[in-house]
């Protein structure tokens, strides 16, 4: 039997699918090329903005069609994520070719639903449809690597707890849970064994990472202590980088900056989400930082590792938003100088506290003000990657250019985008590169 998977948003999605296909493969199954032969076709989804589920409901709509087209061979369909989360049995009204809707507490029931296909036993196996049957609590699959791959996400863990005023993630991923670090230590293992490179500790705030194993007792592992761990255990196993996302300003500790310094296994890159450079919008969003407090913690980042580059993630049009507050962002990002950012305006997600809130901004402003934001970004980025050029670098190889058969594609530990010329024998390995121009965003470089 076959199974094809689409992937939505972030990387714990990606994370997830990988342990989702880990599953099939432990059953036999083999991946199809496309869903259009697949017996289980899979989509993991994302409800952060209304633009992703969209996205989805339009690849639902493609899948109906060729259900009917396949009536003499069908072939189940499972939508899992976020949406699936958000909207429940729901959605099965709004794409009635949806047969199992999944959320991300409810995938310990997948084999359950891999069972039913391969025995042509009743597909009826989802909450609601079993009596007496408890409602799932979410659990860390053992293991989320993509099979074949020299790049692992391992998450620590998962939900959210912050709510902040225009974010449906707690909502649809429930509250924090850790994850064992033993757990975490073995998938490290694990990875490594299988060639593994580089791994990113994954969470919808890392920081927040608390593990008790028992109530009672009063050991405890917080987030740098986790990171000690996690250094160690790269260090012992051989896997060279370890990246993490994603950080809360909040929660980012001067702890958590000196035991990052202290190993060279953590890359010199960090993502960290400001969103807002205006204190009143920042307050009305809940973020729980200001604008002070955040280059305050930029600046202390940068002492303890010169080297390092930050993005970021930047929220324009808010409700109530002002000319003025737009201005203390782009100050803000004069101040900072990130070296990428991922820039958008607030699109109202109902359910979330913003929704309600009065004072929105007309699209047509949202869009002028964030077209200012994301060209002051072009200019830094530029200027920040020209001043670049000629460094000595070290890179891991990750896949053959799109553009040019005969050059490979690699990354900075600071996340910089690299085209080399070189064999695909190479990819995976480390090369040490000097950088001799930019070509876009991306550099050109020489093997040294």
């Amino acid at each position: 039997m076959t199974y094809f998977f689409e992937t939505y948003g972030c990387q714990m999605n990606t994370a997830e699918s990988a342990a989702l296909k880990g599953v099939l493969r432990e059953r036999g199954w083999a991946e199809a090329q496309d869903g259009s032969n697949a017996d289980l076709v899979v989509l993991n989804t994302c409800s952060v903005r209304i633009g992703a589920e969209t996205r989805v409901l339009g690849r639902l709509a493609q899948y109906a069609a060729l259900k009917k087209k396949r009536s003499g061979y069908p072939f189940t369909l499972v939508v899992a994520g976020c949406m699936a989360s958000r909207l429940g049995e729901a959605l099965k009204v709004q794409a009635p070719a949806v047969d199992h809707v999944m959320g991300p507490a409810e995938v310990s029931r997948f084999p359950r639903v891999l069972e039913s296909l391969e025995h042509g036993l009743s597909l009826e196996v989802l909450s609601g449809e079993h009596a007496g049957e408890e409602k799932p609590v979410f659990s860390f699959a053992p293991l989320h690597l993509e099979e074949g791959q020299f790049r692992s996400f391992i998450p620590i863990m998962h939900g959210c707890n912050n709510f902040c005023s225009y974010c449906i993630v707690p909502y649809v991923r429930g509250r924090e849970v850790s994850r064992d670090p033993g757990s975490i230590k073995e998938e490290i293992r694990a990875a490594a064994a299988r060639g593994v490179r580089e791994i990113t500790l994954l969470g919808q705030n890392v920081n927040s990472y608390h593990w008790q194993s028992n109530p009672e007792a009063s050991g405890t592992l917080d987030f740098p202590g986790l990171l000690e761990l996690v250094a160690s255990e790269a260090e012992k196993n051989a896997i060279p980088w370890v990246r993490f996302l994603s950080s809360h300003p909040k929660d980012f500790s001067a702890e958590a900056i000196r035991v990052m310094a202290a190993h060279q296994v953590f890359c010199r890159h960090l993502h960290l989400c400001v969103q807002h450079g205006s204190n009143t919008i920042l307050a009305a969003m809940n973020r729980g930082y200001t604008r002070e407090g955040y280059l305050a913690l930029v600046a202390e980042i940068r002492k303890a590792m010169p080297d390092i580059s930050l993005s970021t993630d930047i929220l324009i049009g808010f409700p109530g938003e002002t000319q003025e507050d737009v201005e203390q962002t782009l100050g803000l990002m004069e101040t900072v100088k990130f070296l990428y950012a991922y820039m958008y305006h607030y699109n109202p997600r109902e359910g979330t506290a913003a929704f309600a809130l009065p004072g929105r901004i007309s699209e047509a402003i949202k869009r002028e003000r964030l077209a200012h934001v994301i060209a002051l970004q072009t200019e830094h980025t530029v200027d920040l990657l020209r001043a670049r050029i000629g460094c000595r670098v070290r890179v891991l190889i990750e896949g053959v250019s799109r553009k040019n058969a005969n050059e490979l594609v690699a990354r900075t530990e600071r996340d910089e985008m690299v085209v080399v010329p070189g064999s695909p024998s190479l990819i995976g390995s480390f090369a040490e590169l000097q950088l001799t121009s930019l070509r876009g965003n991306t550099f050109r470089a020489k093997e040294l």
